[in-house]
């Protein structure tokens, strides 16, 4: 009977752990998100080599802040260089961002129709699709 109510106790602080105004889910969930919320004071943004001004960098982060995921593109091991160096004429925007100990940088390609975006932290290379007109025909 005992074991009863330790299973039902166990329980009972899992699921109030686990509800989702916890800041423990929401710690879990900002750990393991693909397009995280970027902070403007936290980034340094450069196009072509140059930093852009800070009214600028405000304004493509929150451009990249407000774009709508797509989808995400599946990288097979050893092709991360493709992702990384493509074979195309477009300059991509580096967003170089310092969470802790770990540099995270994104490279944020504009297409016609879509932003491509290649997410490198550690070793690892994550790429995705963002719709966005502002990012498109953000201009400096």
């Amino acid at each position: 009977m005992t074991w009863i109510w330790v299973i039902s106790v166990v329980f009972f602080i899992l699921k109030l752990l686990m509800s989702p105004p916890s800041a423990l889910v929401a710690w879990v969930l900002r750990k393991f998100e693909l397009h995280p919320e970027l902070d403007s004071k936290d980034v340094t943004v450069t196009f072509n080599g140059k930093h852009l001004e800070e009214e600028e960098k405000i304004r493509f982060t929150d451009y990249f802040n407000e774009a709508n995921f797509l989808k995400k593109h599946y990288i097979f091991p050893g092709n991360e260089k493709l992702f990384l160096n493509p074979e195309t004429n477009i300059t991509p925007f580096v967003i170089n961002v310092k969470r802790g100990k770990k540099d995270v940088n994104f490279f944020v390609y504009s297409s016609d129709n879509h932003v491509d975006v290649v997410k490198q932290y550690k070793e690892k290379v994550v790429s995705y699709s963002l719709n966005s007109d502002d990012l498109i025909n953000f201009t400096m």
